[in-house]
């Protein structure tokens, strides 16, 4: 096995793009459940002109493949004078298309709570809005948890197409390397393991997290 392959040219340039990779993660996956909250919520206790909009947007992020939305991000935006750095339309792009499917969970947990806690709390003296975010959504977010932590999971993996708006990561990296040595199959295969290690890590803390937030009776606990 060629160690000066790995050490002297493979694993520093991954390192360098696990740095971006995340980078990228960090802010998207923020960014895309805050926002994915928001239009959950909008969504399922808007008004119906603001529901529409939700509903639009969820839509259109759902249904259209990423690289396409990147795509349009990175090259098409310039045409009507918007320019953003590689970085900028990369994390864009991520919290865009998050969001639209952590409200579709957020949405769901939502629905799961019975309404009469929501008119109980009115009649205790909360607002509709502060009925809404003290009592309703605290608990539509332990039901929606593993599935929001599943779409983060998604957002570790599909961070891999950041390198084709040239926002160079780990996938970026592995292929200039690849090109470079004529060596693909090294190349990606610890690409891979990169990934594979983030998605652990992540798995680990979103399974101590949920255990953290269970109460007892509430749910079932896996």
């Amino acid at each position: 096995m060629d160690w000066d392959f790995y050490g002297q040219h493979l694993i520093p340039a991954l390192n360098d793009g696990l740095w971006i990779s995340i980078l990228l993660i960090l802010p998207s996956a923020t960014g895309g459940l805050a926002l994915g909250i928001l239009t959950g919520t909008i969504r399922t206790f808007g008004p119906p002109w603001l529901k529409r909009i939700g509903n639009f947007y969820a839509g259109i992020f759902r249904g259209t493949p990423l690289v396409v939305q990147l795509f349009i991000l990175y090259f098409g935006l310039p045409n009507i004078g918007i320019y953003l750095s590689p970085y900028a339309a990369a994390v864009t792009g991520f919290i865009l298309c998050s969001g639209a499917y952590q409200s579709e969970y957020i949405r769901g947990g939502l629905s799961a709570i019975k309404r009469g806690q929501l008119m109980a709390a009115k009649s205790l003296g909360f607002s509709s809005t502060g009925s809404i975010f003290w009592i309703v959504l605290p608990q539509a977010m332990r039901r929606a948890l593993p599935g929001c932590g599943n779409e983060i999971i998604y957002l570790i993996k599909y961070s891999s197409l950041a390198y084709i708006i040239t926002c160079i990561e780990i996938t970026g990296q592995a292929r200039d390397v690849a090109t470079t040595y004529f060596r693909f199959t090294e190349s990606f295969f610890v690409a891979g393991l990169y990934y594979l290690a983030l998605v652990s890590i992540a798995g680990i803390a979103l399974g101590k997290l949920e255990k953290k937030l269970y109460i007892p009776g509430f749910g079932k606990q896996h």
